[in-house]
């Protein structure tokens, strides 16, 4: 018996020496360690968290001057009655819809409109191919921005089989005359294509498919677009040879870097017309590690097809 009670009284020392004095009070030291370890986490995510937004303020903070100048673009446009369409094409996930988001953010609603069409009607189906965004083309002093435009017929319909190699065809020898008229009779017309590699494509797919807050960006064409990754640069390689053009170019913005795509988009834009009251402290460079010309791209991918047997984007 005795024995045994010196046992007890040993576990009970034991026990009071996992004992603390934490703020007054006797805290187990196993408990307050494990706060000890919570606290720790939460603030190694604060601070993780912290270091984003201010990340994110910083680059807000550097687009707002070229913000404030496309609002000056746009009243030296209205002013001069001049039309102004930007088409922005590329992958999905390259970042297009960011990039307009950003360009639009301080613009006077007024004067621009984005122009993201949807599948095709039954009578759309009937028309002439670009009736449908012609009804959509600005007026003068305003701006449509497309959000995809009538390059789908260049890029995700025949990649997708959505039209047949005739209305592939036939589009590619209209679309350029089509684009010349448009410029020829005083729109400004920007082409916009917006290049992401296959890598951050399917790092930001991973986001659409586990962000609750992302996934309504998830299409059944997203599930199948590395698949066609092939596919689509030969898409993309044929568009640029029969439709970049000296009056008509085309433009290609590497995206992988979001940030630096929206600010030198948004340069691009600010480059492409004189306004009055410019900024002259900004610098308006583009960054030629982010902006090329549809004909250097060219020459790129046949390099790249030429030394390797792929078209590489």
């Amino acid at each position: 018996m005795h024995h045994k009670f010196g046992n007890h009284n040993q576990m009970s020392d034991n026990s009071n020496s996992d004992l603390v004095e934490f703020r007054g009070e006797q805290v187990p030291l196993q408990s307050l360690t494990a706060r000890i370890d919570k606290l720790e986490r939460e603030n190694a995510r604060l601070r993780k968290e912290r270091s984003k937004a201010v990340k994110r303020y910083r680059k807000q903070e550097e687009l707002k001057p070229y913000e404030a100048e496309l609002i000056k673009l746009q009243e030296q446009l209205e002013e001069d009655n001049r039309r102004m369409i930007i088409l922005f094409e590329g992958r999905d996930a390259a970042g297009k819809g960011g990039a307009i988001q950003r360009i639009t953010f301080y613009m006077n609603p007024r004067h621009y409109r984005v122009v993201a069409l949807g599948k095709p009607t039954r009578e759309q189906y009937s028309q002439w191919y670009f009736q449908k965004y012609i009804s959509q083309l600005p007026r003068g002093g305003e701006i449509a921005i497309f959000d995809r435009s009538w390059y789908n017929r260049a890029l995700v319909e025949p990649v997708f089989k959505f039209c047949t190699e005739k209305e592939h065809l036939d589009f590619m020898q209209g679309v350029v005359g089509f684009e010349q008229d448009l410029v020829r009779q005083g729109s400004l017309l920007i082409k916009l294509y917006f290049s992401v590699s296959k890598e951050v494509q399917a790092k930001r797919f991973h986001v659409r498919k586990t962000n609750p807050l992302k996934q309504w960006k998830l299409s059944e064409i997203d599930l199948q677009v590395q698949e066609r990754w092939d596919d689509f640069s030969r898409a993309k390689f044929e568009m640029l040879k029969r439709t970049h053009t000296r009056t008509t170019p085309w433009t290609i913005i590497q995206a992988d870097d979001k940030h630096r795509a929206r600010l030198n988009a948004i340069k691009l834009i600010l480059n492409s017309y004189d306004y009055k009251g410019r900024n002259k402290n900004l610098d308006y460079q583009l960054d030629p590690s982010v902006v090329h010309s549809g004909a250097e791209e060219m020459e790129k991918m046949t390099a790249d097809l030429l030394r390797s047997g792929r078209l590489v984007e």
